[in-house]
């Protein structure tokens, strides 16, 4: 997998496309959650107006713009040989 592709600084790009004029900062970052993953909290800044969007770093290290799904329990069957 090609981890630049989901890299905060990529996916920061993609999603608030920042221009010259625009001012990017990170507002808030921290641990969410009872597995405490981190996330962050990035607006950018324009004459136009501002724009604001969560991200959340997920199991494998790439940061998603959607929270990591909690891991659950789970069972398999096993059918046993005859």
């Amino acid at each position: 997998m090609d981890t630049s592709a989901h890299s905060l600084h990529f996916l920061v790009e993609k999603w608030l496309a920042p221009s010259a004029a625009m001012r990017i900062r990170v507002v808030r970052f921290g641990r969410l959650g009872s597995e405490k993953r981190p996330y962050v909290h990035v607006e950018a800044s324009a004459s136009s107006g501002s724009r604001a969007i969560f991200f959340f770093r997920h199991d494998d290290g790439c940061w998603c713009v959607f929270p990591a799904t909690r891991a659950r329990p789970c069972m398999n069957g096993y059918r046993l040989a005859a």
